[in-house]
């Protein structure tokens, strides 16, 4: 017998190799080509790429900070500022909206008419209006509606809620840190609960007869059988809704919290420097993006099935 070998461009995998390094080389050529543009128009604008104006003095205030920060502090600072405050905002929320979330989707399986009922229409209603509007609700005709700090409303002698937002022992929510939080958590929950009640659902009735015949409770059957199968379900999309959350924290700007988007805005048109702050922006938002899915990739593979 003779060892046969076909021509290379007879193979599939050369080919495969081939237009991925085609592809490889367009992508490359076109941000060669952006790149050449961009350093052409800066020079026209007498405009020099760079990031040595986060060196410089700020000059301008931040109505709500979580680190010593002044007016005469660096932009690199300021921006530091915005960032804390966003990450306050996107870890508080995700946790606040997958207790909200899973509650609601729990409520929408309820046999007891009115929970299920009330949870219908809050994720109806929550997640068909826009979100900015939503925002725009908690702050002017939530917050700004309630009485002035002297007057202020006390919830059991602990929490006192005004115009200047919740009041707790430990610190204080500013109202627009309360309302950005509100309205990301309410509308991202009604997601999440259509997420979970979906995922529930997946679950074969088997399981539920099964953990029934066990003599189990309904609340056991959901938390030790139902609800950890269900979570192979849940998990992947859940990380979109936290992506989601994440991003949709940048509308802080309609209300006046002083996010990273926020901040960085205020740079910009001091400086004019559009294309750093902006490169500043992407980076930030997706660099948040990808630690949250990260952390969500590997909670999903804690749930999988293992074969042996």
């Amino acid at each position: 017998m003779t060892n046969f070998k076909p021509p290379i461009w007879r193979d599939n995998r050369f080919w495969q190799f081939v237009g991925q390094f085609i592809a490889v080389l367009l992508a490359v050529a076109v941000v060669a080509i952006l790149w050449s543009n961009l350093n052409r128009n800066l020079r026209q604008l007498g405009i020099q790429f760079g990031f040595d104006f986060l060196k410089q003095q700020a000059s301008f205030d931040i109505g709500e900070t979580a680190i010593n920060y002044r007016p005469t502090d660096t932009y690199t600072l300021a921006l530091w500022v915005g960032l804390i405050n966003s990450l306050r905002v996107a870890i508080t929320g995700i946790v606040l909206t997958t207790i909200v979330g899973i509650s609601a989707g729990i409520a929408r399986l309820s046999d007891n008419w009115l929970v299920k009922n009330i949870a219908l229409i809050y994720v109806e209603i929550f997640r068909n209006t826009p979100l900015l509007l939503q925002l725009l609700f908690w702050y002017f005709a939530v917050f700004l509606g309630f009485p002035k700090t002297a007057a202020k409303i006390s919830l059991w002698g602990i929490v006192g809620i005004s115009q200047n937002g919740i009041e707790l022992p430990w610190f204080t929510l500013s109202p627009e840190f309360s309302a950005l939080l509100l309205g990301l958590t309410f509308y991202t929950g009604a997601f999440i609960a259509e997420i979970v009640r979906g995922g529930i659902q997946s679950v074969a009735k088997g399981q539920w007869e099964a953990a029934r015949s066990l003599g189990l409770k309904p609340g056991l059957v959901m938390r030790l059988v139902v609800f950890p199968q269900a979570l192979r379900v849940i998990i992947p999309p859940l990380t979109s809704q936290y992506l989601n959350l994440t991003k949709n924290s940048s509308l802080a700007i309609a209300i006046g919290y002083p996010d990273m988007y926020f901040v960085a805005s205020t740079t910009f048109n001091q400086t004019g420097k559009a294309v750093e702050v902006m490169l500043l922006i992407m980076l930030t938002y997706l660099t948040l993006s990808l630690t949250i899915s990260i952390v969500m990739n590997l909670l999903n593979r804690t749930v999988q099935i293992k074969e042996r």
